[in-house]
């Protein structure tokens, strides 16, 4: 018990100093490392190891619902930037630009890439004749680079990894339609996947991704009662159509502008994942996305047959598609409890000289972290049924972490009380960008996502004013 106490220790309490206990976690459990630039970050094998994950499930669901990806290149010239107005203005003061290469002054600077909007828009220009070209769905996995002024690993960072998908269409029903579909994807994915409940709404024009005809987000509460923005998605309208020429023949013989829509989600997950279900010793990581599900631990293993029937546990796991570790590495077991619990993982078998008489393996969970066994017959049928039932409590926990942290204000007094109380706020709102700025400089808390629900009275929360056009809205502090 000692040696765990002094293991946490290594680790800021979660309560007390939340941010430190962030950063403590993602260095300790070696998810990254600062990289040498100010602002970046190295991920490491088992931070990386989640994003694979991440990338594989979402890339399926991408996949099966007609996505193909691609790879655009990070080098876009500063002039095809500068074509729409809105989107240049928003991201100027992040863009980083390449001036020399080879020794040379370039004729024309490059922008390093901060979206990839620009670039498609260019292609889609040559590639897009006919209606028969329509849709084109694409997504690309790759990083970009925004200047940050204030950095946190995963959270904000000058370079970072991400998928951006980029569609075309022939009319505005489908191009918006597939904003909302995509939406509901990123939704779905959170709970089924990260075992992490979302809110997901319209944000405000104030909140809108610069170029975008209206932008959509994804909310996550995290353990400190703040949001964080998951993932979003965009309608472009004929913004980028327009000001990057995209046309296309369509069956009545016209030329028209086409429809076009954005979405992405980014590494940004993994602190989410981090900040939504972790606990004082550590990461506590949902099975589906955990680089290793079960950590296989012999005990007492200079006794006879305990390392080689760890080993036949370990490698029947493995056969049955379970991520396994085995741990025979010169250390106290104790030790290596610590470090597996430390990293996350779901699901640590312990294989002794008693288990094996026993025929059983005593098995703790990290969700719970309580003890029992489990038998050594059929055991990976056991381990992925455990392994089913954690991935559903984490995500159950952590809706009812949600829902008891989500308060209705009807005023702005009971608004600073709620979010002083480490709450989401519902509240009434009439969209007028005055109260929305009330709400940061009075709370220093915004708009997150507008929801679609009955307003629950009939005057705004700030103003208190009466409007023919009131809308719930989540209001939060956040990251």
């Amino acid at each position: 018990m000692a040696q765990q106490k002094q293991f946490v220790r290594e680790i800021a309490d979660i309560n007390e100093n939340f941010p430190q206990w962030y950063t403590d976690v993602v260095l300790k459990t070696q998810l990254v490392d600062y990289g040498p630039v100010k602002g970046t970050m190295v991920i490491r094998p088992y931070g990386y190891a989640i994003w694979e994950n991440i990338q594989r499930e979402l890339d399926a669901r991408f996949k099966a619902t007609g996505h193909q990806n691609c790879y655009f290149p990070m080098l876009i010239p500063h002039s095809l930037l500068l074509k729409e107005a809105e989107h240049v203005e928003g991201f100027a003061p992040e863009v980083a630009m390449v001036h020399i290469a080879g020794g040379e002054k370039l004729s024309e600077p490059l922008v390093v890439r901060p979206t990839s909007e620009t670039i498609f828009c260019n292609m889609f220009s040559k590639w897009i004749n006919s209606y028969r070209d329509l849709p084109m769905k694409l997504n690309q996995w790759a990083n970009v680079v925004r200047w940050e002024k204030t950095t946190r690993p995963f959270l904000r960072t000058s370079e970072f990894l991400w998928q951006e998908g980029h569609t075309i269409h022939a009319t505005r029903d489908e191009s918006f339609q597939e904003t909302i579909d995509m939406l509901h994807l990123y939704h779905d994915f959170a709970r089924d996947v990260l075992a992490m409940p979302t809110f997901i709404g319209q944000k405000s024009e104030k909140e809108k991704f610069a170029g975008a005809e209206a932008t959509y987000g994804m909310e996550a509460m995290m353990l400190d009662g703040k949001s964080l923005q998951a993932g979003t998605t965009h309608h472009f309208g004929q913004k980028f159509s327009k000001a990057y020429d995209i046309t296309f023949l369509d069956k009545d013989s016209t030329h028209k502008h086409v429809w076009q829509s954005s979405w992405g989600v980014s590494t940004r997950l993994i602190g989410a994942i981090i900040m939504a279900h972790g606990d004082q010793r550590g990461l506590v990581l949902p099975p589906k996305i955990a680089p290793v599900q079960v950590v296989v631990i012999p005990v007492a293993s200079h006794k006879p047959g305990v390392i080689e029937k760890a080993t036949e546990v370990a490698n029947e796991l493995r056969n049955a598609g379970i991520r396994v570790e085995l741990d025979t590495r010169d250390q106290s077991p104790g030790w290596k409890f610590n470090e597996w619990e430390m990293k996350g993982v779901p699901v640590r078998l312990e294989v002794g000289p008693r288990d094996i008489e026993n025929g059983v393996a005593t098995y703790s969970r990290r969700d719970t972290c309580t003890k029992d066994t489990m038998p050594l017959e059929n055991i990976a049928d056991s381990a992925k049924a455990l392994l089913d039932e954690i991935q559903t409590a984490m995500y159950q926990k952590s809706l009812a972490f949600r829902d008891s942290h989500v308060k209705y204000a009807h005023t702005m007094e009971e608004l600073g009380q709620i979010l002083d109380d480490k709450c989401f706020a519902k509240v009434v709102w009439d969209e007028d960008p005055e109260c929305e700025a009330m709400f940061k400089d009075k709370f220093q808390a915004t708009v997150r996502v507008m929801l679609d629900e009955e307003p629950f009275q009939d005057v705004c929360t700030c103003c208190g004013k009466k409007s023919d056009h009131l809308r719930v809205a989540i209001v939060a502090r956040a990251y």
